[in-house]
């Protein structure tokens, strides 16, 4: 086969070089860039769809990730910014159970219905702030569940390519070639 050929050729044209002090010598550049362009031409269009498609794969992964990383910023921004109101209204409930109890305890007959108030008004608080918390947990665990069906839908994309690129009649599978793991 012609392709082979000019492989077999090309290969040669590597291997006869001579290096002296990190000069190469004997390599007919021109040579090689022309055998290089006839085995490209030669190649089958399966060969370069395979390459196009590999290509395409290696953009959606490389957009995935910095889609899910975007993503990932976005949600732990967002838990961050629930976590300090949920923090701010709490603080403002506890400053106003305060006042209130104050007030209160200026009051002496009504003091335990107001230590009473304030236990709960403090624990409600509480309540609110682990709820936002719980939320904003909630959300970040949902983007990154999304994030995954992204990231596995690309996976898939990526082993149908495989898949089809190893069917029986395209070209057997050089040493060259990336081997999986």
């Amino acid at each position: 086969m012609e392709i082979v050929q000019d492989l077999d050729q090309l290969k040669e044209h590597l291997e006869d070089t001579k290096q002296f002090l990190g000069v190469t010598f004997g390599l007919d550049k021109a040579e090689c860039i022309t055998l290089i362009h006839r085995v490209n031409k030669m190649l089958p269009e399966q060969v370069k769809e395979a390459v196009a498609i590999t290509r395409d794969s290696e953009r959606i992964v490389a957009g995935a990730r910095e889609d899910a990383d975007k993503t990932v910023e976005r949600a732990e921004a967002e838990a961050e910014r629930l976590r300090d109101e949920a923090r701010r209204q709490a603080e403002q409930i506890v400053e106003l159970a305060k006042k209130e109890r104050e007030q209160l305890l200026q009051e002496s007959e009504i003091f335990k219905l107001a230590k009473v108030q304030a236990e709960k008004l403090k624990s409600e608080a509480e309540a609110d702030a682990a709820k936002v918390k719980r939320g904003a947990e909630d959300y970040a665990l949902h983007v990154l569940f999304q994030l995954e069906n992204v990231v596995g839908k690309v996976a898939g994309t990526i082993e149908r390519g495989r898949s089809e690129l190893q069917k029986p009649g395209l070209n057997p599978p050089t040493d060259a070639a990336p081997k999986s793991k």
